[in-house]
Parts: structure tokens; C-alpha cells; sequence
């Protein structure tokens, strides 16, 4: 009897032992994520918006005219490019480009004036929607009156003179130093001014990971004392997450996609979830995108990119994880590239491409398996017998639950697919189809066609 009341003893000490360690700071999963996202942006939707090229008139007056139109699609944030005066000296085009800033606190008349601005912000508050703006803080145009004021905020060659942005050919723009405190200081500021004079919501940072860190944290931080800003940088990297920005651009998501619309090679797209899921913070937001006024402008439009793939790259990118951008133009189907520094105005009509985004934005809003972060459900992988041509995944939230499938090839596809786990009825989100899972699914799958089933509740 003895043993056996000091070996339950021993037991019960190794227990107890065992469960305070598991309680000790130190073992505690921490999430990565420090910064509050602001709490309208867990199912939030965003669409960039080109003022010069939005209308003939090309000012913030004629935009507020598409606002209803886009309220009705479920945009929620409406991201500006810039809206500064724009450089004169080594301009380049006619009109110039909006990323060579000649005054970080002024408005482009070309626009119109800073209360046409502030109305426009009040309009689109009004409707319930939220604005960002683009910020170029990288860099400024030659002409802006920094260069002479403080020349010493610059980066030089050794010569000593101003530079372009090293190793790039942005002829039209001169490299800010972030290592001059008082630089910091009056970036800082001129962020925390937008806040205050227009009441805008927060900030797209271009070229982002140009810019130090610690800079980006410690502007978030006097910011949200202002109001909760949202953040989107256009960077792909984890660090930016922790204490700065609430989104990154997906870059790799786009060309994994064009990978596999173009040569029907899925191995790429597999391995973007598979990194989706297990590298990136749990909390973080990433934006996914077909489209983009870089890519549209540099790269190409959608339909040369993507092809007869185009309306399943852009399903997919509406749920995976991610918050899907729509850039100007795209839903009214933007077949071509847009000039970037003249004129050249869009050609709004009824496209199909304005019925997918309108369809995933709203399911966005209703369907918390597509909500963003750790608002929304893990991607988990369904297996099936064509993995070279489909893509099948579940995500799941709180009883709601999307399942999407996909072909990726212009072939016919006689699928079948594991559901065991996954049984239940189902509604196709664009045809409206019932459809009854179970253990096993046949699903015949026409070239480049697309299913995003909506788990229905009882």
C-alpha cells in the first residue's frame, strides 16, 4: 500500500507541477499584432480610387457622383491617390505624376480646392463609408519647397547633390533622409494634420518598407491618439503588421494567380495559402487585388494579364484570405491601361465584372468566415482528385462557413471531393443552386468556372 500512495502522491505533485508551468508568462502564445484595428474594418471592403481619370472633369465634385453607385457594390473604404500639388520641375507627361508631391499639406487644384476636399470626406461619412489617402513620404518632387528650406532632409550623391530614390529611375522625385529627427518630426505632423483639417480615415503608405519602421510605429501611435486610423502599406512584410499597419499589399497572391491562369500551374498558388496559413500573424490584414494602378499602368490590364481566367483569379481573391481590392474602373470592365501622366479618362458601363465584385463584397458584410484577420476562418484545405486543376478550400466562423472551388484550366474537370467533414447545404453564391454535400461530391466543372458555396443554417 505504501508504494502506491507515494507513487499517486509523486503523481499528483508532477500534475501539479506540470499545470504551473503551463500557466507561466513565458509559454503563452502571444499574438504578434499589437496595434487595435479599427473595429468598423473586421468585414470592411476597399476600393482605389483614380480622381484624375475618374471623370472627364477629373475633381472631387464629379467623383461624389459615383458615390451612391459605389455604396451600392458594398465598398467601404474609398482609397484616394494622392491628392497633393504636384511637381513642375522634371515633371513627367503633361499632367505629371501624383507620387511627385510638391506641397505634403496642399490640395492639387486640379482637383479642386481643400473644401471641396473636406465636403467630399463629409459626403462619404455620410453614406457610412470610410476614406484613406494615399501618402508618398519617401519622397518629394524637386520643386517642393523643402529642398530649399531644408535641404538637409535629403539624401545626396557624393557629389552632394539631390537624388532620385537610389536605383530606381523616378527622375521626377528627390530621396527624403529619415535619419533627421526634425524630417521625422514634421512628417509625423503633417499626418496627424490631415487628421485633424479633414477628418479622413488613415493612410495607403507608398513604397512603405522604404521607410524605417520604428518611424511608422511611433506615427501610428500619435495618430490613433487623434482618432483609430487605418493602415495600408504598399509592402508585403510581417514586421509592418506588429505596431504600424493594419493591411500590406498580397504582390505574391497576384502573381502566383497570373502563374496559374497562364500556364495552369497551381503549385505556386498552393504554396501562397500554404505560407497564408502557417506564417503570416493570425490578426493581420492583406489586401488581394487583379488589379491595381500600378499593375494597370505598368504591367498591363487585367484581361491581357489574366485572360479568360480574369473572373476566377478575381473570385478567388474575394475568398481567400484577405480584403479584396477594386480599382477604378475594373467593374465596369477597364480593358485597357490607364495613361498615368495625362489625361485619360474612363468609360463607365454595366459590366458582369461589377456583378462578381458587388456579389463578394456584400457576402464580405454578411459572412463572418470572409471577415478579415482573426475576425474571419482559417482557410483549410479540401482534398480532391484534380489538385493540378482545382482549388478547393472551407473556411468556417461562428456557424458561418464558405466553401469555394475553383478551376484554374481551360479544360473540363470531373471532380470529386472529400466532404466528409464539410456535409451540409449548401447555396452557390451566384447562381443561387442548392446543392446537398456528403461524404463524397461529384461536381462537373466547365473551363475556368468557379463555385463559392455558402453553408445555409437551420
Amino acid at each position: 500500500m505504501r508504494p502506491s500512495f507515494f507513487l499517486i502522491v509523486f503523481f499528483l505533485f508532477g500534475f501539479v507541477t506540470l499545470s504551473s508551468q503551463t500557466k507561466d508568462p513565458r509559454y503563452q502564445p502571444k499574438d504578434y499584432v499589437e496595434i487595435k484595428h479599427p473595429e468598423w474594418s473586421k468585414n470592411a471592403t476597399i476600393y482605389e480610387v483614380n480622381i484624375r481619370q475618374y471623370t472627364k472633369e477629373g475633381t472631387f465634385k464629379a467623383f461624389e457622383n459615383h458615390l451612391p453607385r459605389l455604396k451600392k457594390m458594398g465598398v467601404d473604404i474609398l482609397w484616394l491617390m494622392p491628392i497633393h500639388p504636384i511637381g513642375e520641375k522634371n515633371r513627367k507627361g503633361r499632367l505629371g505624376s501624383y507620387y511627385s508631391v510638391k506641397d505634403f499639406r496642399g490640395i492639387n487644384p486640379e482637383f479642386g480646392t481643400m473644401q471641396d476636399f473636406k465636403d467630399l470626406v463629409q459626403k462619404i461619412h455620410s453614406m457610412g463609408m470610410y476614406v484613406i489617402i494615399d501618402w508618398v513620404g519617401n519622397h518629394s518632387a524637386w520643386d517642393n519647397p523643402l529642398a530649399k528650406e531644408h535641404p538637409d532632409w535629403y539624401t545626396k550623391t557624393r557629389s552632394g547633390n539631390f537624388q532620385p530614390t537610389p536605383w530606381y529611375d523616378w527622375d521626377d522625385v528627390i530621396d527624403f533622409d529619415y535619419d533627421n529627427p526634425d524630417f521625422r518630426k514634421y512628417m509625423t505632423e503633417s499626418l496627424k494634420y490631415w487628421l485633424k483639417e479633414t477628418d479622413i480615415d488613415g493612410y495607403r503608405a507608398d513604397v512603405a518598407g522604404f521607410i524605417p519602421i520604428d518611424f511608422w510605429e511611433n506615427a501610428r501611435a500619435e495618430m490613433d491618439q487623434i482618432k483609430p486610423v487605418f493602415m495600408l502599406a504598399e509592402w508585403e512584410s510581417r514586421d509592418l503588421y506588429k505596431k504600424s499597419f493594419d493591411m500590406t499589399y498580397s504582390w505574391t497572391l497576384w502573381d502566383h494567380l497570373r502563374e496559374a491562369v497562364n500556364h495552369q500551374k497551381l503549385g505556386g498558388l498552393v504554396e501562397y495559402l500554404a505560407h497564408d496559413v502557417n506564417s503570416v500573424p493570425r490578426n493581420a490584414y492583406r489586401m488581394t487585388f487583379t488589379d491595381n494602378h500600378d499593375k494597370n499602368s505598368w504591367e498591363g490590364n487585367p484581361y491581357l494579364n489574366f485572360g479568360d481566367g480574369l473572373k476566377t483569379a478575381i473570385v478567388m481573391t474575394g475568398v481567400v484570405n484577405g480584403m479584396m481590392l477594386c480599382y477604378s474602373g475594373q467593374e465596369a470592365g477597364l480593358n485597357r491601361s490607364l495613361k498615368f501622366f495625362d489625361k485619360d479618362p474612363i468609360e463607365w458601363r454595366h459590366d458582369e465584372n461589377e456583378i462578381l465584385f458587388t456579389k463578394l463584397f456584400h457576402l464580405k458584410h454578411e459572412n463572418q468566415a470572409l471577415w478579415n484577420g482573426k475576425y474571419g476562418g482559417e482557410m483549410i484545405r479540401v482534398v480532391n482528385n484534380d489538385p493540378g486543376k482545382i482549388i478547393s478550400f472551407y473556411r468556417e466562423q461562428n456557424k458561418d462557413a464558405v466553401f469555394p472551388i475553383l478551376n484554374f484550366s481551360d479544360k473540363e474537370v470531373d471532380v470529386e471531393l472529400d466532404t466528409k467533414y464539410f456535409q451540409g447545404n449548401y447555396r452557390e453564391l451566384f447562381t443561387d443552386q442548392v446543392l446537398k454535400l456528403k461524404e463524397k461530391t461529384n461536381l462537373k466543372l466547365k473551363p475556368w468556372s468557379y463555385l463559392v458555396l455558402v453553408k445555409q443554417k437551420f
